[in-house]
């Protein structure tokens, strides 16, 4: 059945895409978190633990960690002196940037072992994975 071998495939190569990330001490989560943050700019807890799929408080102690690692800033909103936005740091962009580096290196490592045929087909294949991958 295709989304059973698609489904195996998908998590295989995630695996091993997480395998080679250049710093393993920031999780899974806190990278989605900042890569959420890098990609959207500043935002407020609840819109961050919106774009994330988690309860606020969930969010308040993920972005805590994270400003305890220097890879998140806090900052006032500039509307709403009371509300607090969260950016990320020059390190946290530096970090996602070696991360993004290291693997996109490994995945065209792989990717010269195959054939050119095999290669066209992931060039077609992209667009359809990125549109199953939308929410």
């Amino acid at each position: 059945v295709l989304s059973c071998s698609l489904r195996l495939s998908v998590v295989r190569l995630a695996r091993l895409l997480r395998a080679v990330r250049a710093d393993p001490a920031p999780s899974l989560t806190h990278l989605s978190t900042v890569a959420t943050l890098e990609r959207h700019g500043p935002m407020t807890l609840g819109e961050l633990a919106a774009h994330e799929r988690v309860q606020p408080p969930s969010m308040t102690r993920i972005v805590s960690g994270l400003e305890n690692r220097g890879l998140v800033v806090r900052g006032p909103h500039r509307d709403d002196g009371r509300r607090v936005v969260v950016g990320i740091s020059g390190e946290a962009s530096a970090l996602l940037a070696e991360d993004r580096r290291r693997r996109d290196a490994w995945l065209a490592r792989r990717m010269r072992e195959l054939t050119p045929e095999e290669r066209d087909a992931l060039r077609r294949a992209a667009p359809v994975l990125e549109k199953l991958a939308q929410l």
